[in-house]
């Protein structure tokens, strides 16, 4: 079998390169997707043969199904440019290629947070689907937490190695991208009818707090984890907040 990896971009220089890499000797083209970027992820992908497609950003959900789209072949491994494999995944993928037996893959994703592997906090083993035929499967979730889901019936592996994940090089991006996240995840909801409430923000940051440093044993790792779970308290109390905000301005602009 023959199998077409695909990325989504936007200004990805710092990663993208470290992901091609990975892929090499392993996926039978590579796709990227791109949505206009000014750095030189462009250069960078063409430089390591990828085929390159600029295409505007509707959403991450949105963009990655468009990726799948312009695969050449129904085997895709789907990636995000800040994500690559590990020998261990490598060699677990070429053994699939050889004897596919199931409709998708799930693999388990190992993410590095500002230099420190993070095996604790609700991060890890983070197992996720991302090789699986197209003709059975496509990207949904809520914006801009996406996930793989597949028909009714499909049926499921799980593969041996880790997806290394680069997530944040420091604690201030991870800060502005929980505030971004929080944001596109409030308007995802309003849009679905979802409702928010006070209840809801006063409640739930505190939930996923206690989850992740007590119950998923966050404190094992270390400031890391002390950081990690006080984001996703913060990401979760904007996001409510947020929601109650739209919600107000959209009753006074229908009254207007």
């Amino acid at each position: 079998m023959q199998l077409s990896a695909v990325i989504i971009t936007f200004n990805e220089e710092r990663n993208i390169g470290r992901c091609l890499d990975s892929l090499a000797g392993v996926a039978d083209e590579v796709v990227v997707v791109d949505s206009f970027s000014t750095d030189r992820t462009e250069q960078i992908c063409r430089e390591k043969g990828a085929r390159f497609i600029q295409y505007p950003f509707a959403g991450h959900i949105e963009q990655k199904n468009f990726a799948l789209s312009q695969a050449k072949y129904p085997y895709v491994l789907s990636l995000d440019a800040d994500e690559a494999l590990s020998d261990t995944l490598r060699q677990s993928i070429l053994a699939v290629k050889s004897d596919w037996r199931r409709d998708a893959y799930a693999m388990s994703r190992l993410t590095n947070y500002c230099g420190q592997w993070i095996r604790h906090s609700g991060w890890y083993p983070d197992r996720k689907v991302r090789l699986f035929d197209r003709r059975r499967g496509r990207w949904g979730g809520l914006n801009p937490h996406d996930r793989v889901e597949m028909d009714a019936g499909t049926t499921l592996g799980i593969l041996d190695g880790d997806l290394l994940h680069y997530s944040y090089y420091s604690v201030e991006e991870h800060d502005a991208r929980a505030r971004k996240y929080a944001v596109i995840a409030a308007r995802a909801m309003l849009d679905r009818g979802r409702r928010g409430s006070w209840l809801r923000v006063a409640v739930s940051p505190a939930f996923k707090f206690i989850r992740n440093y007590l119950l998923r044993l966050g404190f094992l790792d270390g400031r890391a984890g002390w950081t990690i779970c006080r984001m996703a308290a913060l990401e979760t109390y904007w996001k409510y907040r947020h929601l109650i905000q739209l919600e107000k301005a959209q009753k006074v602009g229908q009254r207007q």
